[in-house]
């Protein structure tokens, strides 16, 4: 067996300029399905990170993922909205230690303005429970104030103290503008990779003073109430879209749970984050399997050249195979040459696309988690793709036994006969 590896590792060096192309065509093959693979999870779990810390989202009885992506992706549109008085009430729980309101309905550009409070920034974690940061000027205290997430301020060039003008409804069509009561930018978010930074943030109660002159979804012919006058009025917010809640105890998630569905003053729902993603990743499964359905078919196209390769070396290799066997190595020893040749190749294709993806990971990391808030990780392989590894190394072995069948049973006859 030894001679047999030195002679195959001989020959593979002798035919190296074009045993290297197939070696970097299977490590790029290796480094695709890997990396899709690699990719899918860590999506999924960045995805889930979008908001982390918080037990359970409230909001008015429908579609649990309805309104887990309106309240936390800003996504879709809210069915019904639920009472402030509920919204105290469920804060004033014994098992609860934190509430975050949050009213959405209103846009920038097409980017969603969420109303809230302090709470949000005391107590909203994203990520692995890391807090909002604010990267320039402060929180909004004055009502006609807002604070940009990343890629509103960036996307669309605002810095502190410039003014902005919010839409009635979402979407990026025209829509009818709060124009007599502009905004000041008064701060700015650091990125998250979450739906934080395409969001614009302002105050409750400024979400109130805007719409005092509008009903029903339009401004009130005739009647203007400047933005010098709001305060006179009472601008505690009557309905919101939702609540986050944190909890004392997460092992009273499922007992909340149950008290805020079965809510007397009115029908309410409270959804497990991680239960509503579930469900969501369930409706994106296929989608998923047919990324990495591609991906293997790749994998195929690169084992399918090294096979194509070895095949066509073969005519070129038939005086040498012959000569072999004319001195004392048998059909099993050319088949055994063959196959430890194009084993090699295989592994050495899947030791480069592992060594790729490790520089792809540790590159791109900084890269993908500032911009989409996605944390590459960049470690060692987990169980589910050394499983893809093995497959390709055991698929590698299967496709390297075709040209060894072949040099099995060429003739020595036809080896040894010299060409006319």
């Amino acid at each position: 067996m030894k001679y047999l590896i030195a002679l195959a590792a001989r020959s593979a060096w002798n035919r190296r300029a074009t045993l290297s192309l197939v070696v970097f065509s299977i490590a790029l093959s290796v480094t695709l399905l890997l990396g899709v693979e690699r990719l899918r999870n860590d999506v999924r779990e960045s995805f889930a990170q979008s908001v982390s810390g918080t037990d359970l989202v409230v909001g008015a009885r429908g579609s649990p993922l309805q309104l887990l992506l309106y309240t936390v992706f800003h996504m879709g549109e809210a069915s019904n909205n639920m009472d402030w008085s509920s919204a105290l009430k469920l804060a004033s729980h014994p098992l609860v230690e934190w509430m975050i309101p949050l009213s959405l309905g209103d846009s920038h550009h097409g980017y969603p303005v969420l109303a809230t409070d302090q709470r949000y920034f005391e107590h909203f974690l994203y990520g692995e429970r890391q807090p909002l940061r604010i990267v320039q000027g402060r929180r909004f205290q004055g009502i006609f104030e807002a604070v940009l997430g990343g890629e509103v301020a960036e996307n669309l060039g605002y810095k502190l103290g410039d003014h902005l003008i919010l839409s009635h409804g979402t979407g990026e069509m025209k829509l009818a503008e709060h124009a007599d009561k502009p905004f000041t930018v008064v701060g700015i978010l650091a990125r998250t990779g979450t739906p934080v930074d395409r969001t614009v943030h302002i105050g409750l109660a400024a979400m109130e003073a805007i719409h005092l002159d509008w009903q029903g979804g339009a401004p009130i012919p005739g009647m203007s109430i400047p933005e010098q006058y709001v305060t006179r009025f009472d601008l505690t917010p009557k309905t919101i879209t939702g609540v986050l809640l944190g909890l004392k105890s997460r092992a009273a998630v499922f007992r909340m749970q149950r008290t805020i569905n079965e809510f007397h003053d009115e029908p309410l729902m409270a959804v497990l984050p991680g239960v509503a993603l579930a469900q969501l990743w369930e409706l994106l499964r296929v989608g998923e399997q047919a990324l990495l359905a591609v991906s293997a078919l790749v994998v195929v196209v690169g084992l399918a050249g090294l096979v194509a390769v070895v095949l066509a070396g073969l005519n070129e290799r038939k005086r040498e195979l012959a000569i072999l066997r004319s001195v004392g190595a048998g059909p099993r020893h050319v088949l055994a040459l063959l196959t430890l040749e194009g084993l090699a190749l295989t592994l050495s294709g899947a030791v480069l696309g592992i060594a790729l993806l490790t520089v792809l990971s540790l590159g791109l990391a900084p890269w993908l988690e500032g911009h989409y808030g996605l944390t590459l990780h960049a470690g060692a392989l987990t169980p589910e793709e050394w499983q893809l590894l093995a497959w390709v190394i055991g698929v590698g072995c299967l496709a390297s036994l075709l040209p060894g069948l072949r040099a099995y049973r060429l003739s020595l006859s036809v080896g040894l006969t010299p060409r006319v």
